[in-house]
């Protein structure tokens, strides 16, 4: 026989067969469920490994609310190793039990205690790798749009916005040449002092201009520019884009039937595109420049003698190289700092993430679009 009280109550009892009874009463309704909660969850948390019943057939009424309640504890007592069988649920209790765990799953919590200890980094390794299978997934569709995009825009080229190209050449490209400066002046001096070390011991300190001319077209000037500017312009892509989502502005922008690739992203993209093979070829002047102040200080090879060999050893493919790899570079920086910026999330702790996210992800598509040149055109002979 049911009761009539309309506060809920739970009892623990010892049963007949002197094992333990939990018997529920009472309305098991949201506004009537703070008496029974510190009682169960206080007890609950005593029992493991335990054979025990759970008698519901004295609760007049239950809602969703009930349904849920009783679900986390039947959960937390089974994850503690107890043997739980529900005696006396009605017909209609089991049909909102069923409906309610429909739609809604094992906690995590429950789940993590009933896994071997040893498969945590198993979960953890799938975890990532499924991440970023979905991270390559969301790239290339970003891709694929921003592709559709162009070709539209080709087709009508006065749809371009070459203001906008122009200023992001100047803030890309101008505004970073002082970093750039210093780095490749600081590389120059850098390779001019390690090979002098080594070339003295031989007596061929006039080999260093082969070093310096060559390591620092072909692989040094593109391979730091393109780390320089993606920490510099390819973070404030990712930040620029993020700020504008979480102040909502590309949304307007799509109600008011404007297209974010054709007005955020390919002014960027074509502005480092344009702006980096330029700052490659300046840093190539300004890193041979560093190597031969140390050569005519370290080795005495004057000025006259340096630009004579490097005319005679440097040749122009290695130049062109460098400054071929410069486009490829840029697209990578530059589409990863506008994916990742259209990934922040509407809250400012997204943006340093997202930011973080980009420029390592920058760096490290540079460095292996880089190796990828580099065993190619060995393997080419060129």
């Amino acid at each position: 026989m049911k009761t009539l009280d309309h506060q809920a109550d739970v009892r623990f009892l010892q049963d007949e067969e002197g094992g333990l009874l939990i018997v529920s009463s009472g309305s098991w309704r949201v506004a009537a469920l703070n008496k029974v909660a510190p009682l169960l969850e206080n007890q609950s948390r005593k029992l493991r490994n335990q054979s025990l019943r759970w008698d519901v057939s004295r609760i007049s009424s239950i809602d969703s609310a009930g349904i849920v309640f009783f679900r986390h504890y039947l959960e937390q007592l089974q994850a503690q190793g107890c043997k739980v069988e529900v005696v006396g649920a009605s017909p209609e209790q089991q049909k909102l039990y069923r409906m309610v765990a429909s739609y809604i799953s094992a906690s995590p919590e429950a789940q993590e205690k009933l896994q071997p200890g040893f498969l945590h980094p198993l979960n953890r390794l799938g975890e990532l790798a499924m991440a970023f299978l979905r991270d390559i997934n969301a790239f290339l569709s970003f891709v694929g749009e921003n592709f559709v995009v162009l070709i539209l825009l080709l087709l009508q080229p006065w749809k371009f916005r070459y203001r906008a190209i122009i200023r992001n050449i100047q803030d890309a490209g101008a505004g970073a040449l002082p970093i750039v400066t210093l780095t490749s002046f600081l590389i120059g001096v850098v390779i001019a002092y390690q090979g002098a070390v080594q070339l003295q011991k031989f007596g061929a300190n006039i080999f260093v201009v082969d070093m310096i001319a060559i390591s620092v077209t072909r692989e040094l000037a593109p391979l730091i520019t393109a780390i320089v500017v993606a920490g510099r312009t390819g973070s404030s892509y990712t930040a620029q884009i993020g700020v504008m989502k979480i102040t909502q502005e590309i949304d307007a922008m799509r109600i008011m039937g404007f297209e974010p690739h054709r007005f955020l992203v390919l002014p960027r993209v074509i502005a480092v595109m344009i702006a980096l093979p330029l700052m490659i070829f300046f840093a190539d002047i300004v890193g041979i420049i560093g190597g031969m102040l140390v050569a005519n200080l370290h080795l005495n090879i004057s000025f006259a003698e340096f630009i004579h060999r490097l005319q005679n050893v440097l040749e122009v493919k290695h130049v062109w190289i460098g400054i071929a790899k410069g486009p490829f570079f840029a697209w990578l920086i530059a589409m990863s700092g506008c994916f990742r910026g259209f990934q922040v999330s509407r809250n400012t702790e997204s943006i340093g993430r997202y930011t973080t996210i980009s420029v390592v992800n920058a760096i490290f598509l540079v460095i292996a679009c880089d190796a990828l040149f580099s065993v190619l055109l060995t393997e080419l002979g060129i």
